[in-house]
Formats: C-alpha cells, structure tokens, sequence
C-alpha cells in the first residue's frame, strides 16, 4: 500500500451563507418600457380576462366539477385533451425558439416570477422610498416610522396577494358568483383554500423570495447554456472597449471610438476584468454586488499590475449603475452569468451614463458573444429555423383540430354482466349503454343505426330520435339482435350517430358475440 495522503482540515468559515437582500435602483430608457408594458399587459389580461362574459357565459372558465373548459366561446371536453397536449409542446417548442434567438426574454418580460415582483418592488418603493432609502430604513433600529412603512407596504403586498388569489380561483369558479358569496361569507373549502394558498405564495415569491426563485427554484437558468449558443442574443458588455475600467472627469478624456487607443484585445481585456474582480474599488463595494455571482474563478492566477489612468482607461467608468440597478444583483462586467434574466435594465443604466459623458451608447448591449468578440453573426440560424418550422405545423395543426373537431361525442359500453343473450325464438343479442355528450351550445336530436354490420344484425328497438340537451351527457341503453345461426364467435359493428338533419355524423366501433 502507497503512503497515507496528509490531509489538513481548513476552516475558512460557515458552510451556508445567508442570502443578501437585493435593492435594486430605479431606472428609466428603452427596455425598462418595455417591460412596464409587458407588465400592464399581462397582469391586464389576467386580472381582465376573468371578467370577460360572452354570451352570458364566463370567456375564460375551466370548469372542473362539470369538466367542461369554455375558452372564448369555445367548449372543451376530456376527450379533446389533445389539444392541450399539443398545447404544451407547443409552449416548449416556443421556450426553445424564442432562447436560441433572443436568449433569457421569457424571464425578462414575461415570466410571473419577473411580472408579480415587478409590480411588489413598484409598491415598496412607494412605501419605503428609493435605493438608499430601503438600505437605509433596513439598517434602523426599528421606529415609529419604520414600523409605518413596513407595515404599509405589506398591507398594499397582502391586499394585491389575496386579489391575485380570488382572480386565480375565478378562473375555476366563476368569479361574479364568487364575488356575490363574499360578503356574506359563503365560499366552499376548496374555494378558501385555494385563494389563501395562491395568496401567500405570490406575497411570498414576489415580496421575499425574488431573485432567489430564478436562481436556486427556477430549472430554467439551470439548462439554458444547453440552448445558448455564441450566436444567441444576450446581455453583454464590451470588455474590449470597457477594459481598463476607471473614473475621470466628464469631458477630461474623448471614448476609446474617438481615441487613437481603439479597442484592446480580448486577452487583455479579460485580464482586466479578473484584475477588477480581485481589485474592489469603493464604487463597487458601495454597489453591494456579491461575490457568489461572480464567475471570475478566484483560483486562476492574474498578474499584478499598475491601476490604469488617463489615455489607458477604457469608456468603463466604474460607476456600477449597472450593478445597482440589476434586480439579482450581478455584475454584467464579469461576463453572462446564469442568474442574469435578460430584463435590460443594465442597458438602460449604462446608455444613460454613456449619454451624460458624450460616449457612444452600447458598452453594455443585446448582442451575441460572436460579435462582442469581433466575430460574424448569424441570428437565424437551421435550428431556429427547425424551432420555427415546428411551431408552424404544429400551430396549423391545432387550428385544423378545432375547426373540424366534431360537436358530437359517443362512447358505446358493452354490457359487462353477459356476453350474450340467447332469446326464446333463437336469436342472439348483445346489450350496450351509449354516451351521447353534445359539447355544442345548442339542443341537439341524434337517431342510431347499424352500419358495417354482417347480415341480419339489427337494432333490437329502434330509441327513436334522442334529444340531448347543449353540454349534455346523456345515456341511452340499446341492444343488438341477430337471428339464430348468423353469428358464430366475434364480429365487428359500426354504430352510426347522426343528427336529424344529417350535419353531424359519428361512427363508433364494437363488437357483438355469439355463440361459437
């Protein structure tokens, strides 16, 4: 045996470490109004659409008890599961196009994690003030007025919780009935359960949990590098022309698109960023970015080197807007990291920075790695193309499903207690209960006959025409008859459904037994 390994225990202090509170700063341009639209128009259409009516039905309502769905004048069954299905896929596939082209722009603008804490963040700002103000109240001991802002902004928080949970719960009960049992109070268990559970999970999620649900519960930004590629769209800055970072004086020094410098090379500027990130200046230790987000490996050796100034320093000016304003708490700086969500609000920052300076906007960009590293792009590329095509069809196929779906379903059950019945005179018959479900919005009169059957095999007593009213189930026991000797073992028979007027037709498939 090898000599035993010496081995020594080192200490360097606590295994798990608390997650520091995230602030982040308000700011205005481009891509932060875009996602304040986003914003208006998602929770508008969830808040609106419950209150739809049409037709004196509720638009949107997924009616479980009576399993039926109604989807803007559209009526789904079990039985139609399909369509949710390709529903689904669809939503992958859309997941999966959407990122290959533009990156993280689900979590950016349209995830419910990004929109609810949004508007939690809108509220705590009017309670408790702006970036510093937060920052400063937190650190208080607690006051009179300490105890008011915070106990305001969580009464707005619950308010804003509960109606999110009624909303939620209308789309399963319908809401003006909901509304009207209130007061007094009337609402089932299920009804109060629901409500209160959807309640405390968005106060929970939007209002403590934040940036943590992207980043630890959120398996998105987990598997997203395997649907990045260095052509997909992403938030990147330009290490190049950024790189050596450092302050000056507005005016003092021309953009490095101006100077004789130009842009360093990629080695260099990645130098550079490593050589900051062991190098914190006041800025950004004022900044509050942690290092548990950095990607900056802190065992890859980096020379020491003199601080920039003057003609050195890129168009960087160390001011870490971009990191206050980030809403988990990265530096962009340090390269694409898998908690950063694509909202824009780095860009806006730097632009505005950029503008104050005279610089050309952009340092930090939408944009790809190729080109950031001076390479050719090409945004549309065969698998977007493949995603696209996928899309397509499978979004045909779904509308072609509905448009022809038929508004007629029919189940027919073999009578499970005999598998046959011989009669007096000789002839066999074989009993069956029919589902009759008509998914339309209007009463309906169906007649049934044999069809595809072998000779002599009939309705033992023709039900007449069958009235079923609209979303009505209804059953209808028949039974077949078949003279003595016509039938030996199984054979197969096609019931016929139609409606009186011939429009709707139904074929449903089973089998009679005789004896063998």
């Amino acid at each position: 045996m090898g000599k035993p390994l010496p081995l020594k225990v080192v200490d360097d202090g606590a295994m798990y470490v608390s997650e520091a509170k995230v602030y982040p700063r308000e700011v205005s341009g481009h891509f932060q109004r875009l996602r304040h639209l986003a914003v208006f128009v998602l929770l508008g259409l969830f808040y609106g659409v419950a209150w739809m009516n049409l037709d004196g039905q509720q638009a949107v309502l997924w009616d479980l008890p009576a399993r039926k769905f109604h989807v803007f004048g559209l009526v789904f069954w079990p039985q139609d599961f399909i369509f949710l299905a390709l529903l689904l896929v669809m939503a992958g596939l859309s997941l999966f196009f959407f990122t290959a082209l533009a990156g993280r722009l689900w979590c950016g603008y349209a995830c419910p994690q990004t929109v609810w804490t949004e508007v939690f963040i809108w509220m705590e700002r009017w309670t408790e003030g702006d970036r510093a103000k937060r920052m400063k109240l937190d650190a208080a001991p607690w006051s009179r007025e300490k105890l008011l802002r915070k106990g305001s902004k969580h009464v707005l928080w619950a308010l804003f919780a509960l109606w999110t949970g009624f909303t939620f719960v209308g789309y399963f009960t319908p809401i003006r009935e909901l509304g009207a049992r209130l007061v007094p109070f009337e609402w089932g268990g299920y009804e109060t359960f629901w409500t209160l559970f959807y309640a405390v999970a968005t106060w929970g999620n939007a209002g403590f949990l934040r940036e943590q649900v992207c980043k630890y519960m959120c398996p998105y930004a987990r598997f997203q590098s395997a649907m990045f590629d260095r052509n997909t769209l992403i938030i990147a800055y330009d290490e190049r022309r950024g790189e050596p970072r450092g302050p000056r004086k507005k005016g003092s020094l021309a953009s490095v698109l101006e100077r004789a410098r130009g842009l360093i090379g990629k080695d260099d500027a990645d130098s550079w960023v490593a050589w900051f990130a062991r190098h914190k200046s006041a800025a950004d230790l004022a900044a509050g970015a942690r290092g548990t987000t950095s990607i900056v490996d802190a065992a890859i050796h980096v020379d020491e080197r003199e601080k920039p100034a003057g003609e050195a320093l890129g168009d960087c000016i160390d001011c870490t807007m971009c990191v206050q304003v980030c809403p988990t708490g990265i530096d962009i700086r340090n390269g694409l990291q898998y908690e950063c969500i694509a909202c824009g609000a780095c860009i806006d920052a730097c632009d505005d920075v950029m503008g104050k300076l005279g610089y050309p906007k952009g340092l930090v960009r939408y944009s790809s790695q190729n080109a950031v590293d001076g390479k050719p792009t090409k945004v549309l590329r065969a698998r977007v193309w493949v995603y696209a095509t996928l899309l397509a069809a499978i979004g045909a196929g779904i509308a072609i499903g509905i448009a022809t779906r038929s508004p007629l379903i029919v189940d027919v059950l073999r009578d499970r207690n005999a598998l046959y019945r011989t009669n007096m005179d000789g002839s066999i018959e074989n009993g069956y209960t029919l589902r009759l479900i008509n998914k339309s919005e209007e009463p309906a009169a169906y007649r049934i006959r044999v069809v595809d059957a072998p000779a002599g095999i009939t309705l033992g007593a023709d039900p007449g025409a069958i009235g079923v009213g609209p979303g009505e189930v209804r059953s209808v026991g028949i039974a077949l008859k078949a003279p003595a000797g016509a039938v030996t073992g199984r054979v197969d028979v096609t019931l016929e459904v139609a409606t009186l007027d011939g429009e709707t037709t139904v074929a449903e498939e089973t089998r009679f037994f005789g004896p063998l």
